[in-house]
Formats: C-alpha cells, sequence, structure tokens
C-alpha cells in the first residue's frame, strides 16, 4: 500500500514538474510589456488633457532701456536668408589661441531654444520652471543685462527639456512659439503685448512628441506658422492677430519640429513644409496666397526635425533621424502647376542624412552632421554633392566626430559645437575636410541650440545656458 502510495505521489509531482516545464518554455513572461521608444509615454496626451486657462502674454516686467550701437542681425531661425549663413563682413578669428573671449552667460530654463538677435538686442524663449511659464526674455547682446521678460503661465513636464524654438523677429514685431504651440506676438523694442492663439486648442492639433520644434516664420507682416490639425498651415496678420489665409489639411497631416522655409523656384514664391505625413509647398504671394501648390506624400517619417533645403534649381533636400534617411525630391513646373518626383530615397548607412540639425547648402554643395546610425561616417561632418546626395565628396574622419550639435557657415567658416561644448572652426572648402581649431568654451550638455550670430557675437547654449563668445579677429 505505501508503495502504491509513493507511486502516486511520484506520478503527480512528475505531472506537476512537466505542467510547469511546458509553461515556462511556451509562457511570454513580458508579453504586456512594450519597448522603451520616444512618444510610448503619451506625454502629449496626458498634456492635452490639462485643462488651464492660458492667458497669452498676461505678465510683463521692465528692468532697463538700453541704447545700441550694434546693428547687424541674426532675427530667427537660420539668419536673414533662412539658410544658416551669415553675410556679415566682420572678419572672424581662425584660432581661439587656447582660451575663448566669454562676455558673458546667463542661466535659462531646461531646454535647446536657441536665440535670435537685432540690432544689438537678444531674444530667447525661455521656460522658468519655478513659475511654470513660457518667458520671453530679451538681452542686451554687449553685457547680457535683462532689459524685459514678457510670460504666461503653462504647464510643462521635462521631457528631454521644455523650450526649443527660436523667435522671428523684425523692425516692429517679436513672434514666439512654445512648447505646446502656444504663439504670441509683441512689440520688438518695449515688449507690449499684440496678440496671442493656442494653436492646440483652437487647431485641435497635437502636440508633437518633445513638444513643438517648428520656429516661427514672419514674411514682411504675416505671420506663417504650420498648425496641423484642423488648418495644415495659417497667416495671421503680425500687427492685429486677424487670420489671413489658412491652408486646408485634407490629409490631416500633423505638426513635426521642422520649420516652414521660404522658397522662390522658377520666380514663384512659395513656403515649403515637411509635416508628419508629407511634404508640400503652400502659394506665398498674390490673391492666391495660402492655396496648396503642391504635395508629396513620399516623404513620411514619425519624427522629422531637420527643415527642408531648397536648392536653386528645384531640388529640395529631406532628412529625419532615427532610421528615417533621407530623400531629394525634384520640383518642376508646367504651365502654372507644379510637380514633384522623387529622385532618391535612401537609409542612413547610403548618404547624408541628419538626426537633428538642417544642412548648409553652400557653393552648389550640402554639408551636414552624419546621424549615429550613419554606419562608418557617423557622427562626421561631411561634403555632398546634391546631384548624387550618396557621393560623400569629402568627410571628417573617425578622429573627428561630432554629437546632435548645431553649425553655422560664417566668414567662409563653419563653426560648429559639439554636444559637450567644444566649438570647432572648419575652413569652408568642397574639396576636403581643414580644421583650423577646436575649443572646449564650456563645460556642458546636449548643446544642441542653434546659434546665433551678430556684430561678431556669437550666441550659443547647452541646456540650462546661454553664452555670449567674441569670435572676432584680432586686428
Amino acid at each position: 500500500m505505501r508503495k502504491i502510495l509513493q507511486n502516486i505521489i511520484l506520478l503527480f509531482t512528475a505531472i506537476l514538474c512537466l505542467s510547469a516545464l511546458g509553461w515556462w518554455l511556451t509562457e511570454n513572461p513580458v508579453k504586456n510589456l512594450s519597448v522603451s521608444e520616444p512618444g510610448l509615454d503619451k506625454t502629449d496626451e496626458i498634456l492635452n488633457k490639462v485643462t488651464e486657462n492660458i492667458e497669452i502674454g498676461a505678465f510683463f516686467e521692465n528692468y532697463s532701456h538700453k541704447e545700441s550701437s550694434l546693428l547687424e542681425k541674426w532675427p530667427c531661425f537660420r539668419g536673414s536668408l533662412h539658410d544658416n549663413i551669415s553675410s556679415s563682413g566682420i572678419p572672424l578669428t581662425d584660432h581661439f589661441g587656447g582660451k575663448a573671449d566669454i562676455r558673458w552667460s546667463v542661466e535659462l530654463g531646461e531646454g535647446h531654444a536657441g536665440a535670435a538677435i537685432y540690432d544689438g538686442m537678444v531674444y530667447v524663449l525661455d521656460y522658468d520652471e519655478e513659475q511654470k511659464a513660457d518667458m520671453l526674455r530679451c538681452f542686451s547682446l554687449s553685457d547680457g543685462k535683462e532689459i524685459w521678460r514678457r510670460w504666461y503661465q503653462v504647464h510643462i513636464k521635462r521631457n528631454h527639456g521644455m523650450s526649443r524654438t527660436i523667435p522671428a523677429v523684425t523692425d516692429k514685431y517679436v513672434l514666439t512659439i512654445g512648447p505646446r504651440c502656444h504663439v504670441m506676438c509683441v512689440e520688438r523694442l518695449t515688449g507690449k503685448y499684440l496678440w496671442g492663439i493656442d494653436i492646440e486648442k483652437e487647431y485641435e492639433s497635437e502636440v508633437p512628441l518633445w513638444y513643438t520644434g517648428q520656429c516661427p516664420l514672419i514674411d514682411g507682416e504675416t505671420a506663417v506658422i504650420a498648425t496641423g490639425g484642423k488648418a495644415l498651415m495659417i497667416g495671421v496678420d503680425c500687427s492685429s492677430g486677424r487670420k489671413l489665409w489658412e491652408t486646408p489639411n485634407n490629409n490631416n497631416w500633423k505638426m513635426s519640429h521642422s520649420s516652414v522655409m521660404q522658397y522662390t523656384y522658377s520666380g514663384h514664391k512659395m513656403y515649403v513644409y515637411a509635416a508628419i505625413g508629407g511634404v508640400c509647398g503652400v502659394e506665398a504671394e498674390g490673391e492666391n496666397t495660402g492655396v496648396l501648390l503642391w504635395e508629396n506624400s513620399g516623404w513620411a517619417p514619425q519624427v522629422v526635425a531637420p527643415s527642408p533645403v531648397c536648392m536653386p534649381d528645384g531640388k529640395i533636400f529631406l532628412t529625419a533621424g532615427y532610421g528615417a534617411g533621407s530623400m531629394v525630391l525634384q520640383l518642376s513646373r508646367e504651365n502654372n502647376r507644379f510637380t514633384s518626383r522623387i529622385l532618391q530615397d535612401y537609409k542612413p548607412v547610403e548618404g547624408l542624412a541628419c538626426e537633428q540639425q538642417t544642412p548648409i547648402y553652400a557653393d552648389g554643395h550640402l554639408f551636414a552632421v552624419m546621424p549615429k546610425d550613419g554606419g562608418i561616417l557617423r557622427n562626421q561632418f561631411v561634403c555632398v554633392d546634391p546631384r548624387d546626395c550618396k557621393k560623400i565628396v569629402w568627410s571628417s574622419g573617425k578622429t573627428n566626430r561630432f554629437g546632435l550639435g548645431p553649425y553655422m557657415l560664417a566668414d567662409n567658416k563653419f563653426f560648429l559645437l559639439n554636444d559637450d561644448g567644444t566649438l570647432t572652426i572648419i575652413k569652408k572648402s568642397s574639396k576636403e575636410y581643414i580644421q583650423l581649431d577646436s575649443l572646449r568654451i564650456f563645460e556642458g550638455q546636449d548643446a544642441w541650440a542653434p546659434m546665433a550670430i551678430a556684430d561678431g557675437y556669437l550666441i550659443l547654449r547647452d541646456s540650462k545656458t546661454m553664452y555670449c563668445i567674441n569670435i572676432k579677429a584680432v586686428v
């Protein structure tokens, strides 16, 4: 009897063990988990449920009146001509001499918002965590003293920083767009509030991952904003805030981090925009301003940060990070009808691509830093001939790699800022890479904001501090 009982126990134990083994082999213990990817935390959806009554431009504080003899301008994202090239005739340094001439610095809220410069005044859209406010701040370019600030309270949760955009500035106006798509227009000199639009609410737009990266555009007296949602793009009178036109969003494209670029092709002025869903051109002059001229849905990455690079021959270079690669479109015009066709479409290991910054077109070539998934050229500064963006003319080499930081062209030299605050000077050449000097300007991190330059003063920042350095050549 005892032996029979033992056998039953052994049999039951064996069945339990086999059942457990079977479960272990077939059950997926992580079936309810997902891969950690950007946006899966639904930060934007959480923010959409925040129901604050946001009074754009509600608060103002004046500190001082500042007269300035400085008259050069870097009035918006990528400068006056939107090409990231300085037209100043001021000679700039070739070598730092082992030390940077830092004129001033100021602490900012965590973010990647770059500055605009206009007649000796520096404008930056900051985010103040203590006051929970988008804050347009105006500083003196010569000494860094704050002149005035205009702000409004809005709830922002940290998500790789908060602020990301550059104001657009004219002689009359300063136009900003905040992390959650709040547009504000003020008088340039005084900071007087003129008008505001809550794009998220009014157009039912979806706030992009990691917040708004689009930098606003002022064309004459018109503020141009890509909205997504109920309209693709809008034009607003800067003096009154009156809506001048709205481009229908028939394809339900969403707002990207890319900015609207002005482009004149075949004598026709248009606004070119790379949305989430496709790229398009919108009429920018005459009675049909705001009418869609052409569109191409072949370009549809989920995240787009670099802006379109529009070249004189009708080629438009598009690129994005996270493995999206690049595309080259050829724009054509026949009988006042525009069409676009795809010339090249490739992955980042196959040719020129960018993660975050927008390439520079100069002397018939494109210059940019390759993304981290660019194969053997990862993080290298490269030059390509846009007739075939898969063929690299030259690269900086494996010993000269850069991160997600910005670069600009001034005095025939590229100034390239690495993530950690190292500034490199590179001679402009379409034949070879010529590095002139390199210096760690500050001990920083995530120095991703686009730079600005005027009167020989370079404005740059990391995630928490903005710096002004003098890079004029020593005479």
